[in-house]
C-alpha cells in the first residue's frame, strides 16, 4: 500500500520586476515596485472525483495538494496537510514581529531544495521570492548557469552574482534562494548578513538521488565524472563539500533535514514535505533572532 502526500505552492508573489535587464558590465538593475497576492483566512476543501487525484486544499492563500493511491489513507494524508498548514501559519505569525522585514537568504549545495522551501516561506510572510540564479541569468542575457559557465567563465558567473545580492541586500522583506557556490566569496557573506541566513543542511546521498533523477544538464559543476548518474552526482558532490562544508557553517542557523526525519521517527529525509522543512526554517529563525535579542 502506498501513500504519496506532497506539498504544492501555486501561487507564489507576483513580482513587479520592471526594469530587470543589463547594466554596463553585464549587472543587473530592479525596480522597487513589487507586488504580491495576500491570500484572504480560509480553508477551502475540495474532494477529488476518483481515487489517485489529489485532494486540493487552500488556506491562507497557500495551495496545498495531498496525493494518495488508496481511499483507507484519504483522511489522513488530508489531515497531515491541514495540520502543516496550519502550523505553518502560526509559526510565520510568531517570528513576523521579530524579523522586522528583514530578509532572508537560504543556502545550501546544489539540490537541497532552497527555491521550493524559499517560495513557502515567501508566501506564507508575505515577503517577495527570488533565485539569485535566474537573476543572473537575466543580467547577462543567459538562458541557464550552465550557459553563463559554458560561454563566459565560473569566475564571470561569480562576479554577476555578487553584484545581484549586493542590489537585494538594499531591500527589504524577501526571500532569497541563493545559487550553490554563493557562499565562498566573503563579500556575498556581507551583503546577506544584512538579513537571516539559513543553511539547508540535507545527506549527500539524498541530493545525489535528486539531482540523478531530473539529470545533471542544468549543473554545470557535475559534468565532470563518469559512470551512472547517482555516482556521478555524490562523487562530485561530495568534492563540492570539501570546499564548501566549513563556509555554509557561517550562516545564522540551520535546518538539518536528518534532524528533522528522526524527530518523525522517520529514516528517509525524502519522505519530508517541503512545509515540514518551512516550519523548521521558521522554528530556527525565531530562535536565532530572540536568542540575539537577549
Amino acid at each position: 500500500m502506498e501513500t504519496s502526500r506532497t506539498l504544492g505552492l501555486q501561487s507564489c508573489p507576483r513580482l513587479g520586476l520592471e526594469g530587470v535587464g543589463r547594466r554596463p558590465g553585464g549587472f543587473v538593475r530592479f525596480s522597487r515596485g513589487f507586488k504580491d497576492e495576500r491570500g484572504v483566512e480560509k480553508l477551502v476543501f475540495r474532494r477529488p472525483s476518483s481515487i489517485g487525484r489529489p485532494v486540493q486544499l487552500r488556506f491562507n492563500g497557500l495551495d496545498v495538494s495531498c496525493s494518495y493511491k488508496n481511499s483507507a489513507v484519504e483522511s489522513e494524508s488530508v489531515k497531515v496537510c491541514v495540520d502543516e498548514a496550519l502550523i505553518l501559519k502560526r509559526k510565520s505569525e510568531e517570528v513576523a514581529p521579530y524579523l522586522n522585514g528583514r530578509c532572508i537568504y537560504l543556502v545550501g549545495m546544489m539540490g537541497s531544495g532552497k527555491t521550493t522551501v524559499g517560495k513557502i516561506l515567501s508566501e506564507v510572510l508575505g515577503y517577495s521570492f527570488f533565485d539569485s540564479d535566474k537573476l543572473v541569468e537575466q543580467a547577462v542575457g543567459a538562458t541557464s548557469v550552465a550557459q553563463i559557465f559554458k560561454e563566459h567563465s565560473e569566475d564571470f558567473f561569480r562576479e554577476n552574482e555578487s553584484d545581484v545580492l549586493r542590489e537585494l541586500s538594499s531591500m527589504h522583506q524577501l526571500v532569497v534562494a541563493t545559487g550553490g557556490g554563493v557562499v565562498i566569496r566573503p563579500i556575498n557573506w556581507r551583503h546577506m548578513k544584512k538579513g537571516i541566513t539559513i543553511w539547508l543542511d540535507v545527506p549527500l546521498e539524498a541530493l545525489a538521488r535528486r539531482i540523478a533523477a531530473v539529470g545533471t544538464a542544468s549543473r554545470p559543476l557535475l559534468h565532470h565524472e563518469s559512470g551512472d548518474a547517482y555516482t556521478k552526482a555524490l562523487l562530485q558532490l561530495n568534492k563540492l563539500y570539501q570546499e564548501r562544508g566549513e563556509y555554509y557553517t557561517n550562516a545564522d542557523t540551520k535546518v538539518s533535514l536528518q534532524d528533522i526525519a528522526e524527530e518523525q521517527a522517520n529514516s528517509d529525509v525524502s519522505a519530508l514535505t517541503p512545509t515540514a522543512i518551512a516550519i523548521e526554517a521558521l522554528i530556527k529563525i525565531k530562535n536565532f533572532l530572540t536568542t540575539d535579542e537577549s
